[in-house]
């Protein structure tokens, strides 16, 4: 029982760092950057006017029994391409995260891109987290499965309905004309129609991202959040409740701070600061997107932090391993073997002297790829109030409290409390 009081030690050491170094980190921010942070990214009023008169448009066409007119040769080439593209690039998380990064190089306007490669970078890490140093002593290797196929049907379903939309885009663009009346062909949600047409006229990136944080979100709610198996094996559960612990609800977007050396050669001995924000409310739809739009502010509302984020995007290939942003706390291969009892490695905010780093796998190296299941069909919109989403088309609000690595690595610290724990409950009870 030795290890028990001694980690309770370690918490309160780690917790009053995060009071600290989050007061400083916050601190040093606000009094830098405070006077060139706006309170919100605005939507533009006549940007909101057209999506609804296109949305009325739609609907009343809907009703009336018209169809669209059947796809050509040639878009029936374009969709063909657009499928296989998709195909290729939603293997697994890592192709998925490295296809929407392409994307945005490609096109910056499209702000989506770039917080989907974030996010995705954040599913990844919690997937390999399941096969990585303190997980794997605390789930069992069925529990450990069920939580990876949860991650992984909620982030192939997004790419599977979300990239062929950018994709169309930028061939759209590439041609010089909307392709959007392809988007039906492409199962894609009514509700996106009038959002792509408005942007493609417009250029309203905000509009953009809401309106796909909106359709994404309203896309895997049936599909994965509401899903049977999911909420029995998953969402429903005693583990799941407590993903403070498991860190599947904060979001973190590593950034390198101006004036850092971010060259390729020396990027892998950077340790970078993170912001971010924590979901409360998974199950909720409404929390979800208000935490998305949340998201989308701490990443183009705040231009230090966008640039660093970028740079970090730029520099850090996804691999799934947290070592990708934390070399100094965890590293892709294991360091020395497994040991029979779990010894405590951290001290406050850091490894203890001697201790080596958390085991935090690439993908590739503990989840092989997995063919994505049928999707389930069906439009989110038709089966809801078609002017309810149109609430969500307002501003988007930017957080002030946006500095997550003392969270990050209290949850961390948590974590390898509950694993010491465990062990001496088990010893206990023999």
């Amino acid at each position: 029982m030795r290890g028990i009081p001694s980690a309770f030690v370690q918490l309160l050491k780690q917790q009053a760092s995060v009071w600290f170094s989050d007061a400083d980190a916050q601190g040093s921010a606000t009094t830098a950057d405070a006077g060139a942070i706006p309170k919100n990214i605005p939507l533009a009023r006549e940007s909101i006017r057209q999506v609804e008169r296109r949305l009325d448009e739609l609907h009343t066409l809907q009703q009336a029994g018209v169809m669209p007119l059947p796809p050509t040769a040639e878009d029936l080439a374009i969709l063909a391409n657009i499928q296989a593209a998709t195909g290729a690039a939603n293997r697994n998380n890592v192709t998925r995260t490295q296809a929407y990064l392409a994307c945005y190089r490609q096109a910056p306007e499209l702000h989506w891109a770039l917080l989907a490669h974030m996010v995705s970078r954040n599913g990844g890490w919690c997937m390999t987290d399941l096969r990585g140093e303190l997980l794997p002593l605390l789930m069992r290797n069925e529990e450990t499965e069920q939580f990876f196929a949860f991650l992984e049907r909620a982030n192939a379903l997004i790419f599977q309905d979300a990239y062929p939309q950018l994709l169309l885009y930028l061939e759209g663009r590439r041609r010089g004309r909307s392709l959007f009346h392809l988007l039906p062909y492409l199962n894609i949600s009514l509700w996106m129609t009038p959002i792509w047409e408005t942007f493609w006229q417009e250029q309203d990136s905000a509009l953009l991202t809401v309106g796909l944080i909106v359709n994404e979100q309203h896309y895997i709610e049936q599909r994965v959040v509401r899903n049977s198996v999911f909420q029995e094996t998953v969402i429903n559960t005693s583990l799941f409740k407590t993903q403070g612990w498991l860190q599947l609800n904060q979001v973190g977007f590593p950034y390198a701070e101006s004036g850092t050396a971010a060259g390729a050669a020396d990027a892998g001995k950077m340790a970078f600061r993170v912001a971010g924000l924590i979901l409360e409310k998974f199950a909720d739809v409404r929390e979800r997107i208000a935490f998305g739009k949340s998201l989308y502010g701490v990443l183009f509302g705040i231009p230090h932090l966008h640039a660093g984020i970028v740079r970090f995007a730029s520099t850090r290939p996804h691999t799934g391993s947290r070592a990708d942003y934390w070399p100094q706390l965890f590293a892709p291969i294991r360091k020395a073997p497994p040991a029979v009892k779990y010894q405590e490695r951290l001290d406050g905010l850091a490894l203890k002297a001697g201790a080596s780093p958390f085991y935090s796998p690439p993908l590739g190296a503990v989840w092989p790829d997995r063919p994505l299941a049928p999707v389930e069909p069906g439009d989110w919109l038709l089966a809801s109030d078609a002017k309810e989403p149109l609430a969500y088309l307002r501003e988007v609000p930017i957080p002030s409290d946006y500095e997550l690595a003392a969270d990050m690595r209290l949850a961390l610290s948590k974590l390898e409390l509950a694993v010491l724990a465990a062990q001496a409950a088990k010893k206990i009870l023999r």
